[in-house]
């Protein structure tokens, strides 16, 4: 039990960590968390109300699940309604539709974020929230990272902190330092529902052949995808082409 007990402490700490080194959250913001139910939302809002308890400084916290209704997956409500009250978080549920049959370049997955992320940005001007935050982990930078070097040759990833709209609003990622499988065995101890039924679509998307990737790379060097995030803070440019 200690031992758990240090382990979701250590997990706590990092999220503190990534907050403090790359100032994503101050004294008086009000923060919207996108809540899908799966286990890397649950652990950044369960985190992120713990570490409010315990700080002198305060912030806002309110949660929001996006609910795409003919996509093909389903989330336990109740559940997550629950999970809220318990840390005192207001919850909003939105219901919205994809256009799937419309002529599209893009993908089911790319589509669904997409809508998404609107609804949320939407959320966020109705509410006053002037930070979003969402539950990407060290894995999903790592994986963005290969996936624009391999379709669109470019180097571009996750940023932990991202402004848009000339600075009125800030995405964030405090799970940033957080390796998926630290968040998986996190949620365990914790004692997280598996409240998603999986996306039919996930399986076909270009970010599943990344991962591939990655998990081919660490079984030639087991620290690979710590490695390659650093990387991305460690560029040497005299020694890259420059651009034609």
């Amino acid at each position: 039990m200690k031992r758990d007990n240090r382990y979701i402490d250590a997990i706590e700490k990092r999220v503190g960590l990534a907050i403090n080194r790359y100032s994503l959250i101050h004294g008086g913001d009000n923060v919207l968390v996108a809540l899908s139910g799966g286990k890397d939302s649950l652990a950044m809002l369960e985190t992120l109300a713990n570490r409010r308890r315990r700080l002198p400084v305060t912030y806002g916290i309110t949660a929001a699940h996006v609910h795409i209704k003919n996509i093909g997956y389903s989330v336990d409500r109740d559940y997550l309604a629950d999970f809220c009250e318990q840390l005192s978080v207001p919850l909003h549920i939105i219901e919205a539709g994809a256009d799937l049959d419309a002529p599209c370049d893009k993908s089911v997955c790319f589509i669904c974020s997409w809508l998404r992320r609107k609804k949320l940005f939407d959320l966020c001007e109705s509410t006053g929230c002037g930070i979003l935050a969402l539950g990407h982990q060290m894995n999903d930078a790592v994986e963005t990272l290969l996936m624009n070097m391999m379709f669109n040759g470019t180097i571009s990833s996750m940023p932990p902190a991202l402004n848009l709209f000339s600075g009125k609003l800030k995405i964030i990622r405090p799970l940033i330092l957080l390796e998926e499988k630290e968040v998986a065995e996190y949620s365990r101890l914790r004692g997280f529902s598996a409240v998603v039924k999986d996306c039919p679509h996930s399986k076909e998307s270009k970010r599943a052949d990344a991962k591939k990737i990655i998990e081919a790379m660490t079984a030639v060097e087991k620290d690979s995808l710590k490695n390659l995030y650093r990387s991305m803070s460690n560029i040497h440019r005299e020694y890259l082409p420059e651009a034609p």
